[in-house]
């Protein structure tokens, strides 16, 4: 037990691995199927949902319901549930369900403990890869296929030596997509599509930033916790926090973070 570590910490970080391992559970023996079956949530555009993300968040409410029945609950595909104890479990089950249903491994299990003032321990987990990512409560680990190690960001200190991530080329609204586009071009390389994966990248060290808009609270509070564990910043395009959604940005550090923001907020 770490120096930032109690008993109850320690029960949380135990049941947010535990949350992780039912996750894997009840998804992997549908990912890559041909029987994998398609909702969208949306009457105009795309939004999709399978079996695996609905049956993956009630394995993890079941666990919740049995372990901590006290604390609060808010998950993407079953909504928000009040608790008592002053914590809340901010889950997403299939974190990039788009790149889910094509067969490509940067989605990701969210999972977050938070309390009023946002994320305290996290992890952003890859089942097919066997990747987790953990962070928080005095902890910043990685497991994975070659070994456990500790996360650390980059120490880059200008944009022109910086590699950027986001989702969808368009960012958001045209106006987001400009404000993204004023960071991309002062930066290395820029690379498209990775989902909560990117956030992953910043806390291993392997990329600088990560800039997104449209967010949910349950897509941003697991690698939260996880990128600030590492030595990374995430706060809103105003440099406020970002726990609740929004848009958003991770840096791995504070002179990225700053000239990122400068950039961004540039009109």
């Amino acid at each position: 037990m770490t120096q930032a570590q109690t008993p109850e910490t320690q029960q949380l970080i135990e049941t947010a691995h535990a949350l992780a391992d039912a996750a894997r559970a009840a998804i992997l023996p549908v990912f890559r199927g041909a029987e994998l079956s398609i909702e969208n949530k949306l009457d105009g555009g795309f939004d999709p949902v399978t079996e695996a993300d609905k049956a993956a968040e009630r394995a993890m409410r079941a666990i919740l319901a049995e372990r901590r029945p006290d604390d609060g609950i808010l998950g993407e595909e079953y909504g928000h549930a009040e608790g008592t104890s002053g914590w809340t479990w901010v889950l997403d089950p299939i974190d990039g369900t788009r790149a889910f249903m094509a067969g490509a491994p940067t989605w990701g299990v969210l999972i977050a403990v938070s309390d009023e003032a946002g994320p305290k321990f996290g992890i952003v987990d890859q089942p097919y890869i066997g990747e987790r990512f953990c962070g928080g409560f005095g902890l910043s680990t990685y497991s994975g296929p070659m070994g456990d190690r500790s996360l650390g960001t980059r120490a880059t200190r200008d944009l022109s030596d910086a590699v950027i991530m986001t989702t969808f080329p368009e960012v958001g609204t045209p106006d987001e997509m400009s404000a993204f586009q004023r960071v991309a071009e002062k930066c290395k390389l820029t690379r498209y599509g990775m989902d909560c994966y990117a956030y992953a990248l910043v806390a291993a060290g392997q990329i600088d930033l990560v800039i997104e808009a449209g967010l949910n609270a349950y897509d941003i509070q697991a690698p939260m916790a996880v990128i600030e564990a590492a030595g990374g910043i995430v706060t809103d395009w105003n440099g406020n926090p970002a726990h609740n959604g929004g848009q958003v940005i991770a840096a791995a550090n504070a002179d990225i973070h700053a000239q990122a923001l400068a950039a961004i907020q540039k009109r």
